[in-house]
């Protein structure tokens, strides 16, 4: 009986020993590449320019459009794609293998990457990321003009640092993740033979693991 008890402790420590810790999660991981996706594509919906036109330089096309907004997804077009491809990606990384993961994180962190630069480049020009806006409310192209930003691009580029750094965490994450897949399955040549009578469905599953029942 001691040694039953004794067989237990370790069994329970050595469970709590394999499991993951917190941050290497899938759930945990998927869950937050998701949300860091959401957000950088919310803030595209904002308005990241706020743009004054001048009267005397556009005329009375402009003196009706003098106070023009700018959403994200117009200033910055590339950042609404991107932040979807990271969303798919961060979903794909759940269920991949691991050769298909270490390809989804790459593209998931050069989206990510894209998003940050988009952004930015926005914050270092935002007369030239509003020129299209203001040639489409005015008629006039090259209209000069004082545009201010809102913090929408910045959270942006936040978002998609941060996105790119939870990318990153899905590979030393992945070696806690239990095996989804048998081509994720480590070797079985040296596995003990089960027990007991064969039927049909064992043996197909052997033969697919690459065993001759026979």
């Amino acid at each position: 009986m001691p040694d039953a008890g004794l067989g237990a402790g370790q069994a329970g420590k050595a469970s709590k020993a394999g499991s993951a810790p917190f941050w290497a999660r899938k759930s945990t991981l998927v869950l937050l590449i998701a949300l860091l996706a959401l957000a950088a594509f919310g803030t595209t919906t904002q308005t990241w320019l706020t743009v004054t036109l001048d009267p005397d330089q556009v005329g009375q096309a402009g003196a009706s459009q003098n106070a023009l907004q700018v959403q994200g997804s117009k200033a910055a077009t590339t950042v609404t794609a991107l932040a979807l491809v990271a969303l798919a990606g961060g979903l794909a990384a759940a269920i991949a293998g691991r050769i298909a993961r270490w390809i989804i994180t790459a593209i998931i962190v050069l989206a990510a990457a894209g998003v940050a630069a988009a952004a930015a480049t926005v914050l270092a020009d935002p007369l030239t990321a509003a020129q299209g806006s203001i040639a489409a409310a005015t008629g006039i192209s090259g209209s000069p003009a004082h545009v201010d930003v809102t913090a929408f691009p910045v959270l942006a580029v936040v978002a998609g640092c941060l996105l790119a750094l939870a990318a990153l965490l899905v590979i030393p994450a992945s070696r806690h993740w239990r095996t989804r897949t048998k081509y994720d399955a480590p070797g079985t040549a040296g596995a003990a033979a089960p027990t007991g009578p064969v039927d049909e469905i064992d043996s197909w599953d052997r033969l697919s693991r690459g065993d001759d029942p026979t």
